[in-house]
């Protein structure tokens, strides 16, 4: 269709979204699309923008219920929804519809979920103990650079896949970090991370001799560009050493940081700038997280902090 086209090459060019983000708005209309043309007894490619203009608010909620009964979860389909109704809302504006159909259609309620933290105890231990092997080659030199760089400043995988050595300040003790959107910002980095960092790139040199500006900073045997799935067996075979997390990813080691840093009194707009998040909507997330690590300590530390029920166990033992 070509208002679908249309809306792909808007998100790509107007709203400077990421290949992947186009690609899943993209799987999201599809399938609707898929699933009205059924309704209609049509083919995906015969269908009109008429079609979509009268498109019923019962073939709408039919299409949430299928997914519902497809097992996925309510975070999914929520996205699902909102890549419908942004397209439609596109239609609207670009003159293809008069009417959106989608404007009474109600999310559904996402699931609050807190994010996944390993504990700064389990973090320390992991990068102690990864500082302490004498294992001086350059693969377990780059990892504990890889490791340390995640946690020191909490960028995302995709952005520490990209890093090139330019981007590496050592005067400043600084990374320039591409993140969504395009957007770049500058991120200082902790000792024990430049530390690292400057073991790795000695290594390298003493491998390879001199490293240019457009030189990958993080790079496999071959001397290619990391890649997204090293990064993560690597986070998982260190982690598993130390944490009974039920989840141990690059991504987790983000959150770990951006809980460290409000636990410790961050002002959570400078997180937000560390996270390269677009809002302080999304960095909100980390106040409950903290919460209940407050709470945690409090329970356990306290003398009065434990529930009455805990309080009364432990009297019966005694």
């Amino acid at each position: 269709m070509d208002s679908l086209f249309s809306f792909l090459s808007y998100l790509r060019i107007e709203r400077n979204s990421s290949v992947h983000t186009k690609n899943a708005y993209e799987r999201d209309i599809r399938q609707f699309l898929g699933f009205l043309a059924h309704s209609l007894d049509k083919e995906e490619k015969e269908l009109t923008d008429q079609d979509l203009e009268a498109t019923p608010s019962i073939t709408l909620r039919m299409w949430l219920h299928s997914l519902l009964e497809q097992g996925l979860k309510k975070t999914t389909i929520a996205r699902k929804a909102s890549s419908l109704k942004s397209y439609f809302a596109y239609l609207q504006k670009r003159e293809y519809i008069d009417r959106n159909p989608t404007e009474a259609l109600l999310l559904p309620k996402k699931e609050k979920r807190l994010p996944v933290v390993i504990s700064d105890e389990e973090m320390t231990q992991c990068l102690d103990a990864l500082n302490d092997i004498s294992d001086d080659s350059f693969e377990a030199t780059q990892e504990r650079a890889i490791l340390e760089c995640l946690y020191s400043t909490g960028i995302r995988l995709s952005e520490l896949v990209g890093l090139n050595v330019a981007d590496y300040n050592v005067q400043q003790r600084q990374i320039k970090v591409l993140g969504k959107g395009n957007k770049e910002r500058v991120l200082p980095i902790g000792g024990k991370a430049e530390d690292a960092l400057e073991k790795m790139m000695h290594k390298r040199q003493e491998l390879g001799g001199s490293l240019s500006n457009e030189d990958p900073l993080f790079v496999t045997v071959k001397g290619n560009r990391i890649y997204p799935r090293y990064v993560q067996r690597l986070v998982k075979e260190y982690l598993d050493r130390v944490s009974e997390a039920t989840k141990k990813s690059p991504h987790v080691i983000r959150h770990s940081f951006a809980t460290r840093m409000l636990d410790r009194g961050a002002d959570i707009r400078i997180i937000k700038e560390f996270l390269g998040h677009a809002s302080l909507s999304a960095t909100q997330i980390y106040t409950h997280t903290s919460v209940e690590h407050l709470k945690s300590i409090h329970a356990k530390a306290h003398p009065r902090g434990g529930s009455s029920k805990e309080t009364s166990i432990q009297d019966s033992i005694s």
